[in-house]
């Protein structure tokens, strides 16, 4: 490796803050990030289980694992809860924006609160989390951060407009923040799921006919949490150095199907 790329990669160990981490994709990242040895804090709405998932974390990989009770819509919270995990991972070197909330309401059921409360879980988070965390980033060379948007940035949905919203204004907003962090050496890029079998798309495959949503994916399934997870491990990682301002699409090839 060239001498002057050297000192722009990260300490593999440095710690990852992981949003909505307790379950999903967010658990499925953090796990991954474990495995090869990153501290990792879990941050979800759901105390318990952030904790639970945590402190098995911590035994099954042997790293620094925190779960902490965060609700991202809440800015104030967000100091304590970034001081607590840097006390607990010891360094901050990354960041997975995986916290999301579904509305099923399409337009006729569009209220302010709705507006509000996706918005506020998806887009608003990544940019002011950035914005505190910079310090943490500078100081940890080859920081690199992952917002978790999905194939509905691109796909006409009409069940979730504000979550389609979301994910397609995180889309734009991490190129206009690649271009402001990449003099720093910080990276951020996008991965969009196609439908994988997390908690949130649990209640659509129960209700649908078997098949449905499988039959316009090329690879004829559903894809896993952990598929993911290693796509975000990736672009976390040394090994995607040179990447950023990127929309990583593991869909199974859901978005570029024609099927019927």
């Amino acid at each position: 490796m060239p001498a002057d790329l050297a000192p722009r990669l990260a300490s593999p160990a440095t710690g990852v803050i992981v949003t909505g981490g307790a379950s999903g994709i967010g658990l499925a990242s953090a796990r991954a990030l474990a495995a090869v040895g990153r501290p990792v804090a879990l941050w979800d709405i759901n105390a318990a289980k952030a904790e639970a998932e945590a402190r098995a974390i911590a035994a099954e990989f042997g790293v620094a694992a925190l779960g902490l009770a965060v609700d991202l819509r809440d800015l104030a919270a967000y100091p304590a809860a970034i001081a607590a995990s840097r006390a607990a991972m010891d360094s901050i070197g990354g960041l997975v924006h995986s916290a999301g909330v579904v509305d099923q309401g399409s337009l006729d059921g569009l209220t302010e609160d709705v507006w509000a409360d996706g918005i506020n879980t998806h887009l608003r988070p990544l940019a002011m989390l950035c914005r505190d965390l910079l310090a943490d980033f500078k100081a940890n060379p080859g920081s690199a951060i992952v917002g978790i948007a999905s194939i509905n940035a691109t796909l006409g949905n009409a069940i979730n407009p504000v979550y389609s919203a979301g994910k397609s204004g995180m889309l734009g907003l991490i190129r206009s923040l690649a271009d402001r962090l990449g003099s720093d050496g910080i990276r951020i890029n996008a991965v969009s799921p196609g439908m994988i079998l997390t908690p949130m798309l649990q209640p659509t495959v129960d209700v649908l006919p078997q098949g449905v949503l499988e039959r316009r994916i090329l690879l004829e399934r559903l894809g896993q949490p952990d598929e993911i997870g290693r796509a975000v491990r990736f672009l976390l990682s040394d090994e995607a150095s040179y990447i950023t301002a990127t929309e990583l699409v593991v869909d199974g090839g859901n978005i570029s199907s024609q099927r019927m």
